[in-house]
């Protein structure tokens, strides 16, 4: 199963969520795709995430589910990782999401559903709470980035996921732009192909 986890004011219809769902039922593989809208809290997003790992922990296929996370996702995804010894695909990933998000502090809308929420210094301090300083078994990660992610300095995640698969693409952006040439990877790697 994979997990997709979408970024900061971001949502299910996202690009990125919306193409891998695609690209999975094409395969066959629909059933084995997971992604909902979450919960601006970040303690609450991982107690959702975390209902579903368990859940795809007792799936018929015997395969560890993989978390792939976009942004603010990419962040949530490698504290998840760590957690529970999962794969991760981390893209364009928010590796210091606490001081990233600060200039988002106040009245807020989702890129996708409109809908407007309060950004408060708590739901900082909760990203705080789940930040990893280092990662382990590097083997376990990779990392997709582009130098033009216009957002996010791509040149962190270089650092953080040091010693794990790095994918590190010339121009692009935030968005990571080339998203479609990797999801025959993405699968790969998380044992579905």
């Amino acid at each position: 199963m994979i997990i997709y986890l979408h970024g900061f004011r971001s949502a299910p219809a996202s690009i990125k969520a919306q193409a891998l769902r695609h690209h999975m039922s094409g395969r066959g593989l629909g059933d084995a795709f997971w992604c909902e809208q979450l919960p601006v809290s970040a303690r609450e997003a991982i107690a959702l995430i975390e209902a579903q790992i368990s859940r795809a922990q007792r799936d018929s296929r015997g395969i560890p589910p993989t978390v792939v996370g976009s942004s603010l996702g990419g962040y949530y995804a490698t504290w998840l990782a760590e957690r529970h010894g999962l794969r991760a695909v981390v893209v364009n990933p928010a590796v210091i999401a606490p001081l990233s998000l600060e200039a988002y502090i106040g009245r807020q809308s989702n890129l996708y559903t409109d809908e407007h929420f309060d950004f408060t210094q708590a739901h900082i301090d909760e990203l705080r709470e789940i930040d990893v300083p280092v990662i382990t078994r590097p083997e376990r990660y990779w990392l997709l980035a582009e130098t033009g992610d216009e957002v996010l300095d791509y040149r962190h995640a270089v650092s953080k996921y040091v010693g794990a698969r790095q994918t590190v693409l010339p121009g692009g952006d935030h968005g990571f732009s080339r998203w479609t040439d990797y999801l025959d990877d993405v699968l790969h790697f998380a044992g579905l192909a």
